[in-house]
This record gives structure tokens, C-alpha cells and sequence, in this order.
């Protein structure tokens, strides 16, 4: 019997051994998930990320582990969450919410590979050495965002003939100089006057809109931002209470009521960062994946609703050019 106890025990022994390792050899791949916003307020993207990992057969929580680390707004929390993954040794991290998260997570780690969501220029900005060629740990979408603060502008003014011109922008945004000085830029081409405002928290939004009315702005910009995007109802619900005419950076702010929207689609390039994500668990190197440059699709949406609205009568040459027209 006792030779029979010291068999089975060794038996079982050599089981817990082999189920150690196949369960190591088994552990699940960690993706980390770095936004400056939380991924609740954004649930068509946290899906669109789901369906390009799917493409490439990763199901969260079968195939693979999801951390997400949200500053919900306070882009100053991000250096921290970022290198709380770090610490967590995650396989990879996917950045959304543009420069300003892509920038915290390169300066928190140089190994671990990053896919990263930029609204401005990749290459200005010193993510990444070239488009084709991104070299180091970065690789992800290039999303014309900040680029098109411009031709928001002359939009904008096809509508509001006369008068100042406001320009909403985050004072937080690392691609807020940049923007600026393209709108100004453009502002002086088109010889209009544009004030700027400034918000990076729910009170200075509607303080940026009290102060509009005060300082008898016509039209208004909202800059491409994350936090911005978060809060698109209360954004496109102060321009409609204040009778300001607003153009906005993605289509789901007219979907929310504002008056125009002129952009890429952001869905997609989530959904390309969940493909390239499941290409890096497969075994590619960030420095051999090309940036995707999303320009070829720029959307101009117009809502005659909140036109209706606000007195506005949108000129037939701005509808002929609408991909989408919200009646």
C-alpha cells in the first residue's frame, strides 16, 4: 500500500507539474488600453477596437486580456496609468485619444510596442521617423484631425458672413500650438477675426460659451479634441441654447445636433488599431506596420434640423458638397 501511496503521489505530482506548465503556456496575451477618456463614453470605438482584434482572431477574455487605464479627461493622470501598465509588463499598449496619450506612452516605455491613434501629424509631432517605415515601437492610425482646423474655417464662414469667429480649443491637447497657429494662419487668408476660447473641464465649457455670447461671436470652431468628443451632447447643447452656429471635428457631433461636422471616421480607425494590435500578437513588429493615413474619406456632414433651429439657411452649394445630409 505504501508503495502504491508514493506512486500515486508521484503521479499527481508529475500532473500539477504538466498542468503548471500548459497553463503558463496557456496565459493569455495582455493588451493594455490607454485613453484620456474613459472607454464607457465611447462605446462604438471600444467596439470598433473589438472587431479588428476579431479580424484577427482575438475574442477578449478567450484569446486575450484587456487592461484599461482611463484619465477620464484629466490628460495630467495619464503619465501615471501609463507606466502602471508598464509595471504590469502588458504585451503590448493601444493608445487612443490622440497625441497627447501616444506622447505619455512613449516616453513611459521604448520596448513595449505601441499602437498608437494620431490626429496630427506623426512625424512632426517625433512619434515615429516615417510613415512607412515607423521604426521603434510605434506603429497605428494617422488621422487627419488637426490638419483640417483650417478648412473647418472656410466652411464655417460659407455660413457666418460677417462678424468674429470663435475657436473652442483644450489648453491641455499637446496638438493645441499646432492647430492654433494653422487656424490663425488661415484666419488671415480669409481675413477673419478668431478669438480664441479655452476649456478643459465641463464649467470652463460653459464659461467658453457664456463668454462667446459676451464677446458677440458669430460661429464657432470646436478643436479636435478627446475630452471635446466625450462631451459632444453638452457641446452641440450649449451651441443650439447660445444660437451659435458651430463645426465640429467628427460626424457624431451632428448626430448629437450640431449644426456641421467635417472629418475622418473615427470608428474605423479604432477598428484598424484592433487589427494591427492582433498583427503584433502574432508576432509583427511595430517598426515593420505602416502608419494608415486616414485621409482618403473626409466626411461633411450637415444637420438641416439644427440648422432649422437656429434661423440658418444652408447655401445649396454647401448641401450639393455634403456626404450626409440630417433632416
Amino acid at each position: 500500500m505504501r508503495r502504491r501511496q508514493v506512486i500515486a503521489a508521484v503521479g499527481g505530482a508529475v500532473v500539477t507539474l504538466a498542468g503548471g506548465t500548459l497553463a503558463q503556456e496557456r496565459r493569455l496575451p495582455i493588451v493594455g488600453y490607454l485613453h484620456a477618456i474613459s472607454v464607457d463614453a465611447l462605446p462604438l470605438q471600444k467596439k470598433a477596437f473589438a472587431e479588428g482584434l476579431g479580424e484577427m482572431g482575438f475574442v477578449e477574455g478567450r484569446d486575450v486580456v484587456v487592461e484599461y487605464r482611463s484619465a477620464d479627461g484629466n490628460y495630467d493622470r495619464l503619465p501615471a496609468l501609463a507606466a502602471d501598465l508598464v509595471r504590469r509588463q502588458v504585451d503590448l499598449i493601444v493608445c487612443g485619444g490622440g497625441a497627447t496619450t501616444a506622447l505619455v506612452a512613449k516616453a513611459a516605455t521604448r520596448k513595449i510596442p505601441l499602437v498608437v491613434l494620431s490626429g496630427a501629424d506623426p512625424i512632426k509631432l517625433g512619434l515615429v521617423e516615417s510613415l512607412s517605415r515607423p521604426g521603434g515601437n510605434i506603429t497605428g492610425v494617422s488621422q487627419i484631425v488637426g490638419p483640417l482646423e483650417a478648412k473647418r474655417l472656410e466652411l464655417l464662414r460659407e455660413l457666418v458672413s460677417g462678424g468674429k469667429i470663435g475657436y473652442l480649443v483644450n489648453p491641455a491637447n499637446s496638438n493645441t500650438l499646432q492647430t492654433l497657429t494653422d487656424v490663425m494662419v488661415a484666419a488671415k487668408l480669409l481675413s477673419v477675426e478668431v478669438l480664441t476660447l479655452q476649456a478643459s473641464s465641463d464649467a470652463e465649457v460653459a464659461a467658453a460659451f457664456a463668454s462667446a455670447k459676451q464677446r458677440d461671436i458669430k460661429g464657432l470652431i470646436v478643436g479636435g479634441d478627446p475630452y471635446f468628443f466625450a462631451r459632444r451632447d453638452v457641446i452641440a447643447s450649449l451651441a443650439a441654447q447660445g444660437s451659435v452656429p458651430a463645426i465640429y471635428f467628427f460626424r457624431e457631433f451632428a448626430e448629437a445636433g450640431g449644426l456641421l461636422s467635417y472629418g475622418t471616421n473615427v470608428n474605423s480607425a479604432y477598428r484598424q488599431m484592433g487589427v494591427y494590435a492582433g498583427r503584433i500578437l502574432k508576432g509583427a513588429k511595430p517598426a515593420d506596420l505602416p502608419m494608415v493615413e486616414q485621409s482618403e474619406k473626409i466626411e461633411l456632414v450637415v444637420n438641416l434640423k439644427a440648422a432649422k433651429a437656429l434661423g440658418i439657411t444652408i447655401p445649396p452649394s454647401l448641401l450639393a458638397r455634403a456626404n450626409e445630409v440630417i433632416e
